[in-house]
């Protein structure tokens, strides 16, 4: 072989390569049941992103509105916590990496005509999760209360997704209801910021009923949008005491993405099928239902042309705040609004056990101690009346408590957190 036809065939071979590495980054385009064009992205090392994001980063894929992303996710620290992984070696992964939150976001995606002031609609088609789930406390770090729980424990579950549960204990059966903790755009700032806190941006907002059938609007910050997903979980206490859900992974999670033009928002809101869900995050919880109160009250006022005054009245009658999350640096509430504007009523608040749910409350002038007090008694409860283990009920109240706001008119805060006594089988 001479030198020319040597040289031409490396050539060739570094095309090839260069052709694959792109494709694999870019993901393929194909057609299906899904509308719009469809493209597959898979989860990789070059797709994919160990607990941070950067508005700067390349996107992995570009988009048209109206298309369908399918993604793959990893589970976290770039899919080292799977069975096996010890309490000792996931503590190491955050304590080796300060600054990085834990989470694997598979992205960005650019989406063409997304520009700052427009709005990203992103709604779940379907989600496909793996067969493994995990729930852990990293020992004396995060979580709601790490200095009570200073030691750790790592669980890992099997998801039977013919019966849509999983078994956290022995005849304790928690229902899977998947969702991505983590969707969202990238924030207006430069740099590389840690993927724990959430934000105008959306991003680790962990709320969990932003599941298939369900729709994130959120405002766009910087050209293309940048959005990115990950956290991938199977089922979420609201709550999430422990720092984490039902961790897993996602084989697919099927979003359609567009761009709306002409829809003014400052903060995220989701809608379901019968909802529509506002939310305020802060690291004061007093502070994030502030936020979430005028959010809701906002939209109320746009559902029915009321005032504000009106929209606040009506809030009271309507609108069932719960609390998202306390352990993402930023605490988040927030609100269901039925869309059904001849609705009434909230859904039980209880402030005692009843034939449905073991109930605990908390009260205080101090939003953040009724929740600490309201979800220590319900891990007590689980220890003491229960018979559960410390951890695993520290754990158990994470993945399937459920904290409400109660009445909030007056001087004191006021948390009702439930736990279903149908996890529990004879």
């Amino acid at each position: 072989m001479n030198k020319t036809h040597r040289t031409a065939r490396i050539a060739l071979a570094m095309a090839i390569a260069a052709s694959a590495t792109a494709a694999m980054a870019q993901s393929i385009a194909i057609t299906s049941k899904y509308p719009g064009k469809v493209h597959l992205l898979p989860a990789t090392l070059e797709t994919t992103q160990w607990g941070w994001f950067d508005n700067a980063q390349p996107p992995v894929l570009k988009i048209d509105s109206g298309d369908t992303v399918v993604f793959e996710t990893m589970m976290h620290s770039h899919n080292q916590v799977v069975p096996g992984r010890t309490i000792e070696e996931i503590k190491k992964l955050r304590t080796d990496n300060p600054g990085r939150g834990p989470h694997t976001l598979t992205g960005p995606v650019f989406v063409n005509g997304a520009e700052p002031g427009d709005v990203l609609r992103v709604s779940i088609l379907n989600i496909v999760p793996r067969a493994y789930a995990t729930n852990f406390n990293v020992p004396g770090m995060f979580g709601e209360f790490p200095g009570i729980y200073a030691d750790g424990q790592v669980k890992y579950l099997y998801l039977d997704m013919d019966k849509m549960e999983t078994e956290f204990l022995p005849g304790v059966f928690i229902p899977l209801k998947p969702f991505p903790g983590t969707t969202g755009v990238a924030r207006a700032q430069p740099g590389r910021y840690s993927s724990v806190p959430p934000g105008e941006y959306a991003g680790n907002i962990d709320i969990r009923d932003f599941s298939e059938g369900a729709t994130l609007y959120v405002p766009v910050w910087v050209k293309g949008a940048l959005l990115w997903t990950g956290d991938s979980h199977a089922a979420q206490g609201n709550g999430e005491v422990n720092l984490t859900a039902i961790e897993t992974a996602y084989k697919e999670m099927a979003v359609n993405v567009s761009v709306v033009k002409n829809m003014k928002l400052d903060m995220p809101r989701i809608e379901t099928p019968t909802h529509w869900i506002t939310m305020g995050l802060d690291s004061d919880l007093n502070l994030a239902w502030n936020q979430a109160l005028a959010q809701t009250i906002k939209f109320i006022g746009e559902q029915r042309g009321q005032s504000a005054e009106a929209a606040a009245l009506t809030m009271a009658s309507v609108s069932d705040c719960r609390v998202s999350q306390v352990v993402n640096i930023k605490k988040g509430i927030h609100c269901l609004t039925p869309k059904d504007v001849s609705a009434s009523g909230i859904p039980e608040r209880p402030a005692a056990e009843n034939a449905a749910y073991y109930v605990s409350t908390g009260r205080d002038v101090d939003l953040n101690k009724a929740m600490d007090a309201a979800s220590m008694a319900m891990i007590k409860f689980l220890e003491q009346k229960k018979g559960i283990a410390r951890l695993d009920a520290y754990g158990l109240a994470s993945a399937a408590m459920d904290c409400r706001i109660g009445d909030m008119s007056g001087a004191e805060k006021n948390v009702h957190c439930v736990m279903p006594k149908s996890l529990w089988r004879n």
